[in-house]
C-alpha cells in the first residue's frame, strides 16, 4: 500500500455475520504514528507537519506521507515553474520530503473470506469499514462498487436525494468542493477457483496477460527515496 487508499476484507464470522478486517495502514498524517515517522525522518525541520485549519498536512501541502507521484515534494528540480505557485515550497530542499516506499503485507486467504474492497480515500471519508462491507454484502456483486460510491456521494450531499443527484451532474472539476475523488474495486473471492489453481501450481488469473508469464523489468522505472 502506498498513500491513503484502503483495502478492507469482508469475511463471515460467528453466527454467519459479516465482519471486516482492515488489511492496510494509511500513510496519512492525521495519524499520530505517521507524523512521528515524518518527524523522525526530518529531525531538523520543525515544520515538516503542520496543522492547517485543524487538519494536519505535510509542509502545508498534502496529507499523505508516501505516494507514487507528487515529484515536487521528492526532488527540488520539480519544485519550480511551470508548477503553479500554490503547490511550490517557498524554501529549497535537498532530500525527498515524501517517500515512495510501499508498505507490504502477506496474508493467506481463509475459507471465511468473501471479498476485498479496494478504495481511495474519497470513499472512506464518508463510509466506515463496517458500513462498506454491509453495503457489499447485501448487494449483487456486479452492483457492489457502484452502490458504495452512491452511498458516499449521498453522504457528501448531506443525504438529501435532490442534492446527491445534483452532485452527480456537477462537472468533475467542481465536485472537489464536496468530496474527494472516489475509486472503488470490489474483488469477490472464489475459493474453489483458488484451490483449483493452487493444485495446478498456477497463479489464479481471470485473464491471462498477453505478454506471457514474464515481464521485462527493464521497461519499468523505479523511483527510490534516495534518487
Amino acid at each position: 500500500n502506498l498513500g491513503d487508499s484502503r483495502a478492507v476484507l469482508g469475511k463471515v464470522g460467528f453466527g454467519g455475520q459479516i465482519t471486516m478486517e482492515q488489511l492496510t495502514n494509511e500513510h496519512n498524517v492525521r495519524h499520530e504514528s505517521v507524523r512521528q515517522e515524518l518527524r523522525a525522518r526530518h529531525p531538523n525541520d520543525p515544520d515538516i507537519v503542520v496543522p492547517i485549519d485543524n487538519v494536519w498536512s505535510v509542509k502545508g501541502k498534502i496529507q499523505v506521507s508516501r505516494s507514487i507521484g507528487d515529484a515536487y515534494l521528492k526532488h527540488q528540480q520539480f519544485n519550480w515553474e511551470p508548477l503553479p505557485s500554490m503547490f511550490r515550497l517557498g524554501e529549497p530542499f535537498s532530500r525527498p520530503i515524501l517517500s515512495a516506499n510501499p508498505s507490504i503485507i502477506s496474508r493467506r486467504f481463509q475459507p471465511s473470506d468473501r471479498f476485498i474492497i479496494f478504495a481511495s480515500a474519497g470513499l472512506w471519508e464518508f463510509l466506515s469499514n463496517e458500513e462498506a462491507i454491509e453495503i457489499v454484502h447485501r448487494n449483487e456483486p456486479t452492483l457492489a462498487a457502484g452502490k458504495l460510491i452512491e452511498a458516499a456521494v449521498q453522504k457528501a450531499g448531506k443525504k438529501p436525494e435532490a442534492l446527491s443527484k445534483h452532485l452527480k451532474k456537477t462537472e468533475r472539476g467542481a465536485r472537489r468542493r464536496f468530496h474527494d475523488d472516489i475509486t472503488v474495486v470490489v474483488l469477490f473471492l472464489d475459493h474453489f477457483l483458488l484451490e483449483f489453481d493452487e493444485q495446478r501450481r498456477h497463479p489464479p488469473f481471470s485473464i491471462r496477460c498477453p505478454l506471457g508469464n514474464t515481464l521485462d523489468m527493464d521497461n519499468f522505472m523505479h523511483l527510490s527515496d534516495d534518487d
